[in-house]
């Protein structure tokens, strides 16, 4: 697809496990490619409900009676599910990140190849632009995301450095980032250093963690029982929320036991962890990094 082309395709809505006369949610519609393939496995009585809140992703909406399309963010997935009618799913899916598309556009400011204005909201009608946060936040809050949502060991030289530079030239596009960025890391490390900072900028911009938060806890209530995740995630901090809470049902800690030493959690995992094959990485490089988790929904 033009628009993008949807990682572990089959591995995901597979994990599924669809039933044709149920009903589904994908809340990373996109350019529908998973959707579409989940609606291939629905009978007439099916029902796929899909969120994204790009506005973009609007234009790729499928003409069919069984689909429902939601222009909202997924951390309000029970909110708006339960407004059209739908107290719980069969299953649900999230194939979280940035799409091709989003990439693809200069003018969204996700990529550091292209020129554009450093913006990176998923919904730009609404939140801070990236923009606002290397101009106006303060160097603990800088040095704060390049640090948890990058990963950064170098958190302290970059906040720093631009505190100093935007007081002269304040940054606007992806190409005075990227200068900046590259007058202070050598040459061989400067492309996985910028791609660490855009993600820990796009990161806090959208507020991607405390969204896939919002989601996850959401599920117990979503899903009905025996039904199924399938959850796809593209960096460890997205990873480790959603293995955690696939195995305890939160985030930190662990869960309380029973007087017989028994843990009651929502989720069990089924199968092992999926990542892409060699041949997809080669066909998608953007693949390279998912991770696939499936889970199915216990009895109370």
């Amino acid at each position: 697809m033009s628009y993008h082309n949807p990682v572990l395709l089959n591995e995901a809505v597979e994990g599924l496990n669809v039933a044709p006369n149920g009903i589904y949610v994908d809340v990373t519609f996109g350019g529908g490619g998973h959707s579409r393939a989940i609606l291939e496995q629905l009978g007439p009585e099916g029902k796929l409900i899909a969120f994204d809140q790009d506005a973009d992703a609007l234009n790729n909406s499928i003409d069919d009676d069984r689909f429902l399309l939601i222009h909202q963010n997924f951390r309000y997935a029970k909110r708006f599910l339960r407004f059209h009618g739908f107290d719980q799913v069969d299953g649900l899916l999230a194939d979280l990140g940035v799409s091709s598309h989003q990439f693809d556009q200069a003018d969204r400011g996700f990529s550091t190849r292209f020129e554009g204005a450093l913006d990176m909201r998923m919904n730009q009608s609404e939140g801070i632009s990236a923009m606002q946060v290397v101009n106006e936040y303060d160097e603990s809050q800088l040095r704060f995301i390049f640090k948890e949502y990058g990963e950064l060991r170098q958190a302290n030289l970059l906040a720093g450095n631009i505190i100093r530079s935007r007081v002269v030239n304040p940054l606007k596009t992806t190409e005075q980032l990227n200068n900046l960025v590259k007058r202070l890391i050598p040459g061989k490390r400067e492309n996985k250093v910028l791609a660490q900072i855009y993600q820990a900028i796009r990161i806090e911009v959208n507020q991607e963690i405390d969204a896939l938060k919002d989601l996850l806890l959401q599920l117990p209530s979503i899903i009905k029982p025996g039904g199924r995740i399938s959850l796809m995630s593209y960096h460890s901090l997205e990873d480790r929320l959603v293995k955690r809470f696939i195995r305890n049902g939160m985030f930190e800690g662990e869960p309380e036991k029973d007087v017989f030493g028994n843990v009651s959690v929502p989720f069990c995992k089924v199968g092992k962890l999926i990542i892409p094959s060699k041949v997809e990485i080669a066909i998608n490089g953007r693949a390279r990094s998912a991770k696939l988790r499936i889970a199915e929904r216990l009895k109370s």
